[in-house]
């Protein structure tokens, strides 16, 4: 009788806590992350383990620009699955914004940090985009002296091209542009949108036009060429 009354506790608690985190999932999904996180937190208390919870609740903290928060939800992720790419992405990312907020002294010492996690997301997931694309502007944005380097980021734009074409194109129009090689950037561009027709290559090339080559007219007949084309 005492191991059935402790077993229905065991099934009911579960059933609760799996209601409570279906509950939290649709808020965040529906972007209510105030209303969301504490019905984390409280599944969290019950299991200190729970991936999924802790990810939701680093997600939350990093929307909040609370970036030490979010990198101790990534961090605990990395102990208890130190093979998850993602884990090591987003613990990355807030370093490099958490960064990006700091004095340059103090940036500078992540530097290396940053580009460990990065590398690292790659080295677990040779296909992961996201952390190319990162690593791609974090070596355009570093000055030279710290390790900025042109070479690298086309070299990581290289193998974005061999893994998805349409993301290879705009990383390299993305170089091209911050260069201000506009032709080139132009060009590179146009095959994205040729191999892919995307909302992201379309708006690219538009603000290409208008911000940078001063052609606004050329900018508005090719966003009206992706709505013809994309009518329902």
């Amino acid at each position: 009788m005492k191991k059935l009354l402790c077993l229905i506790f065991f099934v009911s608690t579960m059933t609760f806590s799996q209601t409570n985190f279906e509950k939290a999932e649709k808020l965040f999904s529906q972007e209510k992350y105030a209303m969301a996180k504490p019905i984390f937190e409280s599944i969290l208390l019950e299991d200190p383990h729970h991936l999924k919870t802790l990810e939701y609740l680093g997600d939350i903290e990093g929307i909040n620009k609370s970036w030490d928060k979010a990198m101790s939800y990534y961090g605990k992720l990395k102990i208890l699955k130190p093979s998850n790419a993602n884990y090591y992405y987003k613990y990355g990312g807030c370093l490099g914004m958490k960064a990006k907020e700091s004095n340059k002294f103090k940036a500078l010492g992540m530097i290396s940090d940053i580009k460990f996690h990065f590398e690292k997301a790659i080295q677990l997931n040779p296909n992961h985009i996201e952390a190319r694309w990162a690593l791609i502007e974090l070596y355009l944005q570093l000055p030279g002296i710290v390790g900025g380097s042109e070479r690298k980021a086309e070299n990581y734009a290289a193998e974005l091209l061999k893994i998805s074409p349409v993301d290879g194109y705009l990383a390299k129009g993305h170089i091209a542009e911050y260069f201000e090689r506009y032709k080139e950037a132009e060009k590179q561009y146009s095959k994205a949108i040729a191999i892919s027709g995307s909302k992201t290559s379309y708006q690219k090339l538009a603000d290409l036009y208008k911000n940078k080559m001063n052609q606004p007219q050329k900018a508005k007949i090719l966003l009206e060429n992706y709505q013809e084309r994309n009518k329902s």
